[in-house]
């Protein structure tokens, strides 16, 4: 018996140096976003103000996860891994040039919104004595969604050049 425990833990040992980030101490290294030089990279104008006020609850009137960030991206055919969820909005409008590709995007994200006046809706019929703050975070959230077509029709699109300084 001792000697099956000691071949397991002989083997996991082995699986965890060569499947797992160790540091020179012998710790596992801890990453918690598997962040990169692609995460300095920089992005369009309207992402950072953009990221500042959908991921605000306070502002937007609803809270995307993680999750629902990535079934966007899912949704428009881009891939983007599971990270912080500012770095994923940047990741999914990093390299954004057409604003069919913008329009997509804030199409998939308004569904979400939509789901959540939805639940809104649902709850403050249900709860009539806390209907004024669905009702506030909804007017948030259609406010947001009506900020999605100002920055696209705002949008200028960027041709590719042979020249990259040529702008």
């Amino acid at each position: 018996m001792n000697e099956d425990l000691s071949d397991l833990r002989a083997e996991f040992d082995k699986f965890v140096k060569q499947e797992c980030a160790i540091g020179e101490d012998g710790q596992i290294e801890q990453n918690r976003d598997g962040g990169d030089q692609v995460d300095d990279e920089p992005v369009p104008q309207f992402v950072d103000a953009l990221t500042e006020r959908l991921l605000a609850p306070a502002i937007s009137g609803v809270y995307l996860s993680r999750i629902d960030i990535k079934r966007v991206a899912t949704a428009i055919d881009e891939s983007i891994p599971i990270k912080e969820r500012t770095k994923m909005v940047r990741a999914l409008f990093r390299h954004t040039t057409k604003k069919e590709y913008l329009s997509g995007a804030f199409t998939e994200i308004t569904k979400h919104i939509n789901g959540r006046i939805l639940i809104y809706t649902e709850l403050g019929d249900a709860f009539p004595a806390s209907k004024s703050i669905f009702d506030e975070n909804i007017t948030k959230a259609k406010k947001m969604a009506k900020m999605f077509e100002t920055i696209i029709n705002d949008f200028e699109e960027i041709e590719p050049t042979s020249d990259p300084l040529m702008v």
